[in-house]
């Protein structure tokens, strides 16, 4: 990727990339796969392939309407993404998509792009520390009140110092927390190569089984929409070309990082209780059976590292959608109580929240894709203009 700097209230194509993939690449990766597995057996992969081939497609018409249809603000910022294809590229009469996406995208920022992450730092934390004997687990409420405070400063202090910081820490972050994850998952496979060809066969073979079908096909958030909010913010004039990074997105999304995660289950020959949920501590599992204990360090890093860059990506994502509910004025508002959810995710234990935040967020999913769909001979005209001029 070619270094430069974006203009004004832009960010480089790489940064958008990044910082999409900040909002991508989170504790689903490893958690979400390993609650796929548990549930659906390793068939579950199969389709997370195939989502990942349709999820492409998707992505690639989003961001390109997203970056064709985006806006500036009064800042001077890009503004783009769902609600904006729609308001600039259909009828009055379809408007109301628009509206009914940015409430949604609001309505889910809180829970599922900051508290239930903050939850995954703090667990991850209190685990390596517990098991290291370095704090007893009756001081694990006070660290945890202490790390919301972290968090909710360090968010702040990314968010509030607007669009150029966000791309900046997002191109350093997510290069180095996909790099670490890469690395330690690729060893365990090599370490346990000899178990890799029966793997393959048990996804393949596996594949056909109704359960791996619905545990699977919900790997990336291509059709959310949520992803083309930062990659329209890139300094480009060729959505075409910044639709590639789209698919690059949902390349190292799930091909790569999510595969991973699942042979590093797979062939680690950890139990899985299969028909049970599960979650990050089946794939920490695979790391520590391989590698030792020591190993949970390096993945709580990760895990931190995974979380953090979905709270920042997330956060980009809740204050475009309230900015065009209402205006710029709402933006810093927002981002300081999006930064003090953060508390409230490392304390308490808000149980069904969470499922009501999830809810909204498949909701999102149904503006965007009538959106594409409507817009979709939109995309192919740029795509042949754009080849044709290549």
């Amino acid at each position: 990727f070619k270094k430069k700097e974006a203009s004004d209230g832009s960010m480089t194509p790489f940064q958008a990339v990044c910082t999409a993939l900040a909002g991508t690449v989170g504790t689903g990766n490893i958690a979400g796969v390993a609650g796929a597995i548990a549930i659906g057996g390793p068939g579950a992969v199969f389709w997370m392939w195939i989502s990942a081939i349709l999820g492409m497609c998707t992505k690639f018409t989003e961001v390109t309407l997203a970056v064709h249809f985006r806006e500036r603000n009064k800042k001077g910022d890009y503004v783009g993404g769902p609600m904006y294809y729609i308001k600039n590229g259909l009828s009055k009469k379809w408007q109301i998509l628009a509206i009914l996406y940015s409430a949604f995208g609001v309505l889910t920022v809180f829970g599922t792009g900051n508290a239930t992450q903050v939850n995954t730092i703090t667990t991850a934390i209190d685990t390596a520390l517990i098991n290291f004997n370095i704090i007893p687990e009756s001081a694990s409420k006070t660290l945890n009140l202490v790390l919301g405070i972290v968090i909710m400063l360090l968010v702040g202090m990314v968010l509030l110092g607007g669009i150029k910081r966000i791309g900046s820490v997002s191109e350093k972050l997510v290069p180095f927390m996909a790099l670490l994850y890469i690395v330690l998952a690729i060893g365990v496979v090599v370490l346990n190569f000899e178990r890799v060809p029966a793997v393959f066969h048990d996804i393949v073979y596996g594949a056909f089984n109704p359960a791996a079908v619905s545990r699977g096909i919900f790997s990336n958030e291509a059709g959310l929409g949520t992803g083309s909010i930062a990659h329209a913010c890139a300094d480009t004039s060729k959505p075409v070309k910044q639709g590639m990074f789209g698919i690059f997105e949902v390349f190292a999304d799930t091909i790569v990082i999510c595969t991973l995660t699942a042979l590093v289950i797979l062939v680690s020959g950890v139990p899985v209780n299969y028909g049970a949920a599960a979650g990050a501590e089946l794939t920490i599992s695979g790391f520590t059976s391989t590698y030792g204990n020591w190993i949970s360090v390096f993945t709580a890093v990760a895990m931190c590292c995974f979380a953090f860059s979905t709270i920042i990506g997330w956060g980009l994502y809740g204050a475009r959608c309230i900015e065009f509910l209402f205006s710029e004025k709402v933006v810093k508002p927002f981002m300081i109580a999006y930064s003090l959810v953060a508390i409230i995710g490392a304390t308490v234990d808000l149980g069904l929240l969470w499922s009501i935040a999830e809810t909204f967020n498949g909701l999102m999913a149904i503006p965007n894709l009538i959106g594409i769909f409507l817009l979709s001979g939109t995309a192919i005209a740029l795509t042949k203009e754009y080849f044709a001029k290549k």
